[in-house]
């Protein structure tokens, strides 16, 4: 007779990530730029927050063309933020702390500065040269003038996605910058020198990898005329063949997430069904669009039924075979409690906090972008010059050159730019919020001085207190990880109202009810049923609320979250 047991629910299942951008966390010398001895001197910061996994943003060599993502050696430190000793320290820091430790990948492409690049670059003979896709004009065209792209494609950072190389009378792919050539992931000889690199980091100790945009590796060889790059035709062959080569067979069990834009609920349970080997789970960004009119930067009211069908859905879809990540706040995204929420003085915490509740108790592995665990805001950017990311500047550029009003534009850059996420930690109500003592290489939100860590560890009430007790939650109700998920009254416009339930091994089912007002006004709602009235207070954002009814009053942006057992 057979005595195995159950294989064991994953680790990251009742884990939360925590995503460190390095330039923007904490400068230890002064230079301005934030680097990893910043990092090992602030991570008590997140082991008294209580998450599980630091995700560190890139940290390898780069011209930083986009901050990072433009990579020049995978297998090594930019010297602005330290030295591979120093990351070595930062991962024992880490490990010391029971924390685990996930790079960020970026192999759709690399900086045009990598000597894979620059070896392509030497001509038709190159022994690199089909690392890279290098392409013709179009027939009849004469090379290098309007039209005389190989196809249509447009990259993500405006303009065309080709760029005219004169002394190999070529054209080559970039899906973003100009110097981020997309590598040719069809040559069997580059997945290799990939795979080569993952695991020399795996060996070195780190504990897995979120994947930056990795469903546009595969391409249609023949590069059609199209507008959608995403889940090309050997999509699901690479990440089989990458979990193979540098995943299985490792005694650990290693965090793999992939960043998917355009990804559907249909293509993520591919991905993410444990059976077929590829990610634990992707990072999607339908909900994070609802906002978006003719363009990221145009932006639209968020309609709250939206984003209940949104999120149902992957909850639904996801449920029994793939996993969900769950976040509001990255490096590419403003700040949720600027947009989703209220940023002024008198609801920042209250809806930051109702934010934070409805999100951390979905189905799914939460993630929390620093700065956000403080309510951090939106910056006051007051011009084009005071933004750094290449996205929002190329936008700038080629919206006024269209003849859009600049004040206009710079409206929506102001509400979406990815800059807002970039500012610096605000550690401290001193110069500079505590991040450098030198001169920050983008300004601090100015109302640092009443936001900021240091505040918010004295007052039990604040943003940071509040997500420590929601990750405590999760690490303590195994119904927050593995229950159940039922979206409940779908059609209100103002609150967001579900369940979770797990049936437990005495037979009894622990359910939660989890309320969030999204709005700036009282609400009422009447729950489905009246079982919920002798049901335990876990968290709020409110102190002394009444017990749950049939009828429910919320008070502005107010978040509750009630558990009761009864038999399943």
């Amino acid at each position: 007779m057979s005595t195995d047991s159950p294989s064991p629910e994953p680790w990251w299942k009742s884990a939360v990530v925590y995503q460190i951008y390095p330039r923007s966390f904490a400068d230890s010398d002064g230079d301005g730029v934030g680097d990893l001895r910043g990092i090992i001197d602030r991570l008590d910061h997140l082991a008294e927050l209580g998450v599980d996994v630091l995700w560190l943003s890139p940290v390898y060599p780069s011209p930083q063309d986009d901050n990072g993502y433009d990579i020049s050696d995978y297998q090594d430190i930019d010297p602005s933020f330290g030295t591979l000793s120093d990351f070595d320290d930062l991962l024992a820091a880490v490990h010391a702390r029971s924390m685990k430790l996930v790079m960020d990948l970026v192999v759709n492409h690399t900086s045009d500065e990598h000597p894979w690049f620059i070896e392509s670059r030497r001509g038709p003979d190159s022994p690199k040269r089909d690392w890279y896709w290098w392409r013709p004009a179009r027939e009849g065209a004469v090379p290098g003038t309007p039209g005389a792209q190989p196809n249509n494609w447009r990259s993500f950072f405006s303009g065309s996605a080709w760029e005219y190389d004169e002394p190999g009378d070529a054209y080559y792919l970039h899906l973003f910058s100009r110097k981020q050539p997309d590598l040719n992931w069809e040559n069997p000889e580059v997945r290799s020198a990939v795979h080569r690199m993952m695991n020399w980091w795996l060996d070195r100790g780190v504990d897995g990898f979120r994947m930056d945009v990795i469903n546009l590796i595969s391409k249609d060889p023949a590069l059609p005329d199209r507008t959608h790059h995403g889940s090309g035709p050997r999509i699901h062959e690479f990440l089989q063949e990458m979990h193979r080569e540098v995943f299985a067979g490792r005694p650990e069990r290693l965090l793999t997430v992939g960043e998917m834009p355009g990804v559907t609920v249909e293509e993520a349970r591919l991905f993410t069904d444990p059976a077929r080997a590829e990610v634990d789970m992707v990072f999607q960004f339908e909900h994070v669009g609802l906002d978006h009119g003719d363009g990221k930067f145009d932006v639209r009211p968020l309609n709250l039924l939206d984003l209940k069908a949104s999120l149902g859905r992957w909850q639904d879809g996801l449920s029994g075979t793939g996993w969900n990540s769950l976040y509001w706040n990255n490096h590419d995204q403003p700040r949720v409690v600027s947009r989703f929420g209220d940023d002024g003085p008198g609801n920042r915490v209250r809806s930051a906090t109702m934010l934070a509740t409805v999100l951390h108790l979905h189905r799914g592995t939460p993630y929390v972008y620093q700065g956000e665990e403080l309510g951090m805001t939106n910056a006051p950017f007051t011009s084009v010059d005071d933004f750094r990311d290449i996205e929002s500047l190329n936008h700038y550029a080629e919206a006024v050159d269209r003849g859009t009003d600049p004040v206009r534009v710079l409206a929506g850059l102001r509400a979406m730019g990815r800059d807002n996420a970039r500012t610096p930690m605000q550690w401290d109500a001193s110069e500079h919020a505590g991040f450098t003592t030198g001169t920050p290489w983008i300004p601090v939100n100015p109302n640092h001085t009443e936001v900021n860590a240091q505040a918010a560890y004295a007052d039990p009430s604040s943003v940071f207190h509040h997500y420590r007790r929601l990750i405590a939650l999760r690490h303590a109700e195994p119904v927050v990880a593995h229950g159940d998920f039922t979206m409940l009254l779908p059609d209100d416009p103002r609150v967001y109202a579900y369940t979770r339930r797990l049936v437990e091994a005495d037979g009894t089912a622990t359910e939660l009810l989890v309320l969030g007002n999204f709005t700036g006004d009282t609400a009422e709602v009447d729950l489905p049923d009246d079982g919920w009235r002798d049901a335990v207070a876990l968290i709020g954002n409110v102190p002394d609320t009444e017990p749950l009814g049939t009828t429910v009053t919320l008070a502005p942006w107010e978040a509750r979250v009630h558990r009761r057992h009864r038999p399943a």
